[in-house]
C-alpha cells in the first residue's frame, strides 16, 4: 500500500470511528470502577489515528481530516433524524424502539460535534507544537500530553453537554473522573500503536 493509500485508510478508520463513538455513546457501560459512554473505545482510536496523520502527514493534513470527520458525523445526525420520521409499514413493529434509540441520541450527537471540534483541533496543534519544540524527537511524549489535554477538554465539555439534568450532579462528576482516567490509561496503553502506526504510514512497516 502507498503513502496515499495509508492516508486514505486511516482517514476512514478515523471518520468511521467518530461516527460509530457517538451513536455507542448512547449507552453508559461499567468496567469494575469505571463508568464510561461506550463509544469510549472509539474515540481514543480517533486520537491515535490523527496523531499518526499529524506526525507523518503534517498538522494541515491532519486539521483537514478532523474537518471531514465533522462533515460526516453532521450527516450521519441528520439523516437519522429523517429516517427516524420515514413512513413504515404496519408490520414493522419497531418504530418506537428505534425512535428511542435515535431519536433522543441527538443531543449526545451534538455535545460530540462541539467538543470534537474543539478537542481534535486542540490534540493536533499541541502535537504539532512539541513536534516542532522537540525537533521531531520523543513522540511518546507529544502523543500522551497532547492526547491527555486534549481528552480532559473533550471529557468534561461532553460529559456536561450530553448528559448535564439527566442525572445527579454526583454522578455526572463521577462519569468525568472515571472516564477521564479510563483514558489515560488508554492513552499510555496505545503509545506502543503510535509508534507502530508511524512506521507502518512511513513505510517501513507493510
Amino acid at each position: 500500500m502507498n503513502r496515499q493509500g495509508k492516508l486514505i485508510l486511516l482517514s476512514g478508520v478515523f471518520a468511521t470511528g467518530m461516527i460509530v463513538a457517538n451513536f455507542a455513546s448512547v449507552k453508559i457501560a461499567s468496567f469494575g470502577m469505571f463508568t464510561i459512554p461506550a463509544g469510549t473505545f472509539m474515540f481514543a482510536i480517533t486520537f491515535l489515528c490523527t496523531d499518526i496523520i499529524a506526525d507523518v502527514w503534517g498538522k494541515q493534513t491532519a486539521k483537514a481530516v478532523v474537518n471531514m470527520g465533522f462533515i460526516g458525523n453532521l450527516l450521519s445526525l441528520a439523516y437519522m433524524q429523517l429516517a427516524m420520521r420515514f413512513p413504515h409499514p404496519d408490520f414493522w413493529g419497531m418504530q418506537s424502539e428505534y425512535a428511542t434509540v435515535f431519536g433522543g441520541q441527538w443531543r449526545i450527537v451534538l455535545a460530540g460535534l462541539v467538543t470534537y471540534l474543539i478537542s481534535q483541533h486542540i490534540d493536533v496543534s499541541i502535537f504539532h507544537r512539541l513536534k516542532s519544540t522537540t525537533h521531531g524527537k520523543h513522540l511518546w511524549l507529544r502523543n500522551n500530553v497532547s492526547t491527555m489535554t486534549s481528552q480532559a477538554i473533550d471529557t468534561v465539555l461532553f460529559s456536561i453537554l450530553a448528559f448535564g439534568g439527566t442525572m445527579s450532579v454526583s454522578a455526572l462528576v463521577g462519569v468525568i473522573w472515571t472516564q477521564y482516567i479510563f483514558k489515560l490509561i488508554v492513552a499510555v496503553a496505545d503509545t506502543p500503536l503510535c509508534y507502530l502506526g508511524v512506521k507502518w504510514a512511513k513505510g517501513g512497516v507493510e
